[in-house]
């Protein structure tokens, strides 16, 4: 395989974009006649990427380059690379997308991923960085049973990918499809082949700089939307958000998700309840599940611990996560503003029109923004803000897919298989990159098989994972002597079990019966609404007229919508695990599930004794604390 490939490839994915491009006019396009802005804006930031992949595969020569960029990455770098990595599609796409659709409650998502980074900081970033080498299992087999340690790390660090994976994929999928008119699938193959080329050739150093890219020009997009959004509130929050809970079509989709209580409740008090929790989380324990699934999770996420291995020192570990924090603070505010402000201007049901999961939230607010859907500038701005987001989740999705693929070719092809002997670089690069293809190949089939899905919550639900299996596991090797071998093992099988499982059993999945309910509820409510629309419309009233004709547009979308929803579950009675109503209320596992995965760590490790474990105990707690010899500690 010669690593100068990449060039030739991009002019062929150019080349296959074109063509998948040229039939889509008739089609579903939010870009309409100037799909071929859309389709320049986005080669030229493919082009950018691939550029920069070319010139990286010049560096990779080595396991160390493919997997970690030789170490070679500066603390502020790595920081705005963490970013990149972390400010996924679930960040941009879904937060702003739940924000406009359920208010407050959208929020939530973007204040629990703020303050996780602090758990990162105090326990886990320095530790890690003086301890591990490529990945997750390294630092738990430190101390413990390699071979166990490694199985069972690989697994869960595969388990958490392919979660965040499929969210990853289907706003990638969504945007290609909504903006450039091809099918969808056709969108995740595209992004598949994409994120493949970034791992294959450019290794952990392509990926950072893309990553790093990416995010500044995410940071910028967001700002410059945000600023001309506020500005004619003269950046006064309280006027902003006045406004947003005035204007009437707000206060409709808030009438629509209380249903028959709505009927009581005047306008004011309507948009109220769009700044207060309970129109998607419908008890505050599920907020609580939610956060703690997103703190934790956030130090158990294997492609952000593996981040900590790119840079040379423990001190610029830990500055790296000092600069994430401040760009992924800053941006996560803007969220705020994005979300309102999309419900504001483009309109909850309009939002949900173009994407049930309400991913286009923030698209399409930069193309209002710049004038319209008729607009040159508002189309450049809608061309703009979505070809930032895709390189978002083509980014993220390389670092994942690195993730997974370390975990296969140096977990257990090396590690397990290979016993931890010295395997030629060469054959450690080969093997990383068979890996990368099998796991691409999967991400792109899930991608399929997941359309529709909200990534937001996709990703809460990857989250529930790593803060169930991962974090306990990483957490008490760390910082606990009697941890050992048994207890990472029952960690991780527990862990992972319990937030997998009570997730299959949750509100997460679709339940025929409820779907057939929801939907007669709106068509019988069809006639009723009808007749008011009509006498509105033939007051003479010419405001009563033109809330009447929204009104008659989004319940046209909602009857379809509830048409389409009983379709899809015709001659179904149960959900995927054979359910006809949850077993699980919270729709994020995280209360129950990382407890139980601390408690399995715990009983594990005092039910049997582990003399390896204890007797490395005094050797990784000075190491972890110091920094020193953590060449030994590397070549472990």
């Amino acid at each position: 395989m010669k690593i100068t490939a990449p060039r030739n490839w991009a002019l062929a994915l150019a080349a296959l974009l074109a063509a998948a491009a040229v039939p889509a006019h008739a089609e579903g396009g939010g870009a309409g006649s100037y799909r071929w802005l859309t389709f320049t804006v986005f080669a030229a930031v493919i082009a950018l990427t691939m550029y920069i992949t070319y010139l990286a595969s010049k560096r990779v020569k080595s396991a160390s380059d493919f997997y970690t960029a030789g170490g070679g990455i500066s603390g502020f770098q790595n920081g705005w690379a963490i970013a990149g990595d972390y400010l996924s599609a679930a960040s941009f796409l879904g937060i702003a997308g739940l924000i406009s659709l359920y208010g407050y409650d959208g929020f939530m998502y973007s204040v629990g991923w703020l303050v996780a980074y602090i758990t990162v900081l105090l326990l886990i970033a320095e530790p890690c960085r003086n301890i591990g080498k490529y990945t997750l299992s390294d630092i738990l087999a430190y101390r413990n049973d390699p071979k166990k340690t490694r199985v069972v790390g690989a697994l869960s660090v595969i388990t958490v990918s392919t979660f965040y994976l499929t969210a990853q994929m289907v706003g990638g999928g969504v945007l290609v499809k909504t903006l450039i008119g091809i099918d969808y699938e056709v969108s995740v193959i595209a992004v598949g082949v994409l994120m493949l080329s970034y791992v294959l050739f450019g290794g952990m150093v392509a990926t950072t700089w893309v990553q790093i890219i990416k995010a500044i020009l995410l940071v910028v997009a967001s700002i410059v939307i945000v600023m001309l959004v506020w500005t004619p509130y003269g950046f006064s929050l309280p006027a902003f958000m006045q406004d947003v809970v005035s204007d009437p079509k707000v206060q409709a989709r808030v009438a629509t998700l209380l249903g028959d209580p709505a009927k009581t409740m005047s306008a004011a008090e309507l948009g109220q309840r769009f700044l207060e929790p309970g129109l998607y989380f419908k008890a505050p324990i599920d907020q609580i599940s939610l956060g703690m699934a997103l703190v934790f999770g956030t130090a158990g996420l294997p492609h952000i611990l593996m981040r900590f291995f790119t840079v040379p020192t423990a001190q610029a570990a830990r500055k790296s996560v000092v600069w994430a924090m401040v760009i992924i603070g800053g941006f996560y505010v803007l969220t705020l503003f994005l979300g309102f402000g999309a419900a504001k201007h483009v309109g909850p049901a309009v939002i949900a029109g173009v994407d049930a999961g309400g991913n286009m939230a923030g698209p399409l607010l930069a193309q209002y923004i710049g004038g319209g859907a008729d607009s040159f500038l508002g189309n450049f701005m809608l061309a703009f803000v979505s070809a930032v987001a895709f390189a978002t989740i083509v980014a993220v999705v390389a670092g994942l897919v690195l993730a997974a693929a370390s975990a296969i070719a140096h977990d257990l092809y090396v590690g397990v298989i290979h016993g931890g002997e010295t395997v030629a670089p060469a054959q450690q690069v080969r093997a990383a990159r068979v890996a990368t293809v099998v796991v691409g190949a999967m991400a792109i089939a899930i991608g399929i098989a997941a359309k529709g899905q909200n990534v937001a919550v996709l990703v809460g639900l990857a989250f529930a994972v790593a803060a169930s299996a991962n974090f306990p596991c990483v957490l008490l090797t760390l910082y606990w002597k009697r941890c050992n071998t048994t207890g990472v093992v029952a960690g991780m099988i527990v862990g992972t079990v319990a937030a997998v499982g009570l997730t299959l059993v949750s509100p997460n999945l679709t339940y025929p019966k409820a779907v057939r309910a929801a939907s007669h509820k709106v068509l019988d409510a069809e006639a009723g609404k009808r007749a008011g629309i009509a006498a509105d419309l033939a007051s003479g009233d010419a405001d009563a007229a033109s809330k009447a004709a929204k009104t008659d547009a989004a319940l046209d979308k909602a009857v379809a919508k509830a048409k389409a929803d009983m379709a899809k579950v015709e001659g179904q009675e149960t959900s995927f695990m054979g359910l006809e109503k949850p077993l699980f209320e919270l729709k994020n596992p995280g209360l129950f599930s990382i407890p139980l995965g601390f408690l399995a760590v715990l009983l594990g490790s005092l039910l049997r004794r582990d003399k390896r474990s204890e007797d490395m105990w005094d050797e990784v707690y000075a190491r972890q604390n110091t920094g020193l010899l953590v060449s030994k500690a590397q070549g472990h």
